[in-house]
């Protein structure tokens, strides 16, 4: 979207801030995504803005979304760690932005672990 106005430099400032901050809101579920160089090779960029998308457009809350640096399994990357409350953390390989689409549903919205995608640790 080009910027012509006072008005859509404000409203992008604006945008830019809400999505910053659910980076980086404190909540009750984190979910921190591996962004180490083959993280990203693999394309956990597109992961990480899947799982942003999905927060922002179901409006779901006490959600904090982090990122890291290598996890140490590059053949399994993108990966995603789910945590939630006391409960383990749940490491998931292989992660597209369609099985973060999942994970955010299943997981982190209903609380049902998505098996397939789990790395046994």
């Amino acid at each position: 979207m080009p910027i012509k106005s006072l008005d859509d430099l404000k409203r992008a400032r604006e945008e830019a801030l809400a999505k910053r901050n659910l980076k980086s809101a404190a909540g009750k579920i984190q979910v921190i995504v591996g962004m180490g160089t083959c993280g990203i090779a693999a394309g956990a960029r597109d992961t990480m803005k899947a799982i942003l998308e999905t927060i922002e457009k179901d409006n779901l809350q006490d959600i904090s979304v982090t990122q890291t640096g290598c996890i140490g399994l590059c053949e399994r990357e993108p990966i995603v760690q789910v945590i939630v409350g006391e409960q383990p953390k749940v490491t998931y390989g292989k992660v597209t932005p369609e099985v973060a689409r999942q994970i955010m549903h299943e997981h982190v919205v209903n609380g049902k672990v998505v098996d397939n995608h789990v790395i046994p640790l």
